[in-house]
């Protein structure tokens, strides 16, 4: 924080959080700013609509406006101390811009808009990730191009729908309600409260790379004085979350704190102590072998053989790939790991074979089957998961496979209303088996071995040959 000004600063409460705990006197402060700001009558920043090009961008103030502002009615001399100031008003989504995500102030043209009260920090807000997933929902809804998701909010988006397979459903189901009602509100009004939720989030799940805080977040500063309350989420440690979304809350007056919170935190730093750690030398080793292993697998360390095909006129490599034939070294890479031999499609086929000579193909075809699952069309969906099950679930089954008792009891709950990822649990069960059980036969079978030896003779041969060749010429 700059030391010209300091005094301004703590005058209308923006504290640094080291130097005094966060609470809500500080949010109460910066709000009677954004009120004063917002009152016409008391000559506030002028609010107004804008005339675009084919359109209107109503209800916005630049950020000149809110600068010389500030410097009018809080005293402030310095144009610099009193962007920083809007900055840091504007990094706790008090007043934000609508072209960007960058919660900053600038002492220019820039249009921002100020946020709804319902938004604003002092009512607690702490939301979840199903709240994040609705309104993400509610965008791929809509048909501007305005509101269309940015390449990390479908990423996003897709991540909350793997972690939440099961309330899918219902978290799709809210997203149309509000959907329903945001229809029925004037369109100008519209306008407002989506950007104003957008800026929420711009607060709450901020763009990658955007630091919004300009000096700690006060959420994460308040975690981290209270760490007995921290517990595991869908993306690594949150507070305690909710089962809704967060609502308006009285403010609390700050309490002492005691013994109990105390042994509380003791408790929880002893379980953090007693969990278990690997050694760094443990980790460099596996880093070591596995670099060694994949190292012959690198076109930028080893050379492709033949030649690359990006670099030269060759297209050997990409005829070798394609044909049913495998080379010795990819043979032999379907012996480093289970998810080896199921992304390669020919050491697919060799382990589909194996397992039919075994009498249990079944596993393997489940397991194809409810990966394809995950990409058929959202129309297709219902009928595929009916089809999974009759064939390899139903009793009676023509190809029924081996599920534990409680697997297949959460996977009979999920029939009952399919989707893309209603056999989850008995994919994971049924993967863990063939992992330990079949894949382990299929690398000491014959079959397997017999390829690995019949690549290594092949590939001698062809040496021989290309030796006797050179000699002779």
């Amino acid at each position: 924080m700059m030391a010209q000004g300091s005094g301004d600063q703590r005058a209308v409460g923006i504290v640094d959080p080291e130097e005094s705990s966060p609470n809500m006197i500080v949010y109460r402060k910066i709000e009677d700013i954004i009120t004063k700001m917002q009152d016409d009558k008391t000559g506030g920043v002028p609010v107004r609509t804008v005339k675009s090009f084919l359109s209107k961008i109503p209800s916005v103030v630049t950020g000149t406006d809110i600068v010389q502002w500030l410097m009018k009615n809080l005293s402030i001399e310095d144009p610099v101390e009193a962007i920083h100031l809007g900055s840091l008003i504007a990094a706790q989504g008090y007043v934000f811009p609508i072209s960007d995500h960058v919660l900053t102030m600038k002492d220019d043209g820039t249009f921002y808009r100020f946020q709804a009260p319902y938004f604003w920090p002092s009512n607690c807000w702490e939301p979840e990730n199903t709240d994040y997933a609705i309104y993400l929902c509610k965008r791929t809804m809509q048909n501007k191009a305005r509101l269309e998701l940015a390449d990390y909010e479908a990423e996003n988006l897709a991540r909350l729908q793997r972690a939440f397979a099961r309330k899918w459903e219902f978290i799709f189901m809210q997203a149309e309600a509000q959907v329903k009602i945001d229809r029925k509100k004037d369109k100008t009004e519209r306008k407002i409260l989506d950007s104003q939720e957008r800026a929420f989030w711009d607060v709450h799940r901020p763009v990658p790379g955007c630091v919004n805080t300009t000096e700690m977040d006060i959420r994460k500063c308040r975690r981290l004085k209270n760490p007995q309350k921290v517990k595991k989420s869908v993306y690594g440690v949150t507070e305690e979350s909710q089962s809704q979304s967060p609502v308006h809350i009285p403010s609390q007056p700050i309490r002492k704190t005691t013994k109990e919170d105390i042994r509380k935190q003791i408790t929880f730093l002893n379980a953090q102590i007693d969990r278990h750690c690997l050694k760094m030398s443990k980790v460099a080793e596996s880093l070591i072998a596995y670099t060694e292993q994949y190292m012959e697998y690198d076109p930028l360390i080893t050379p492709a053989e033949p030649s690359n095909p990006w670099i030269s006129d060759d297209i050997a490599l990409w005829d070798i790939e394609m044909s049913k034939e495998p080379s010795q070294q990819r043979v032999k890479r379907w012996g480093f790991s289970f998810d080896e031999i199921l992304k390669d499609q020919v050491g697919r086929d060799q382990f589909l074979r194996f397992l039919e000579s075994e009498f249990s193909s079944e596993n393997l075809r489940f397991w194809l089957a409810v990966q394809d699952l995950k990409k058929q069309p959202l129309q297709d969906v219902a009928r595929r998961v009916e089809e999974i099950w009759q064939e390899f679930l139903a009793p009676g089954a023509p190809s029924a496979i081996n599920l534990d008792s409680h697997s297949y009891e959460i996977t009979s709950q999920n029939v009952k209303d399919g989707g893309r990822y209603t056999f989850e649990d008995a994919q994971e069960h049924i993967y863990k088996l063939m992992k330990s059980d079949s894949y382990a036969r299929f690398l000491r079978s014959n079959a397997y071995q017999d390829l690995l030896l019949a690549k290594k003779k092949g590939k001698s041969l062809a040496g021989k040959r290309l030796t006797g060749l050179m000699q002779s010429s």
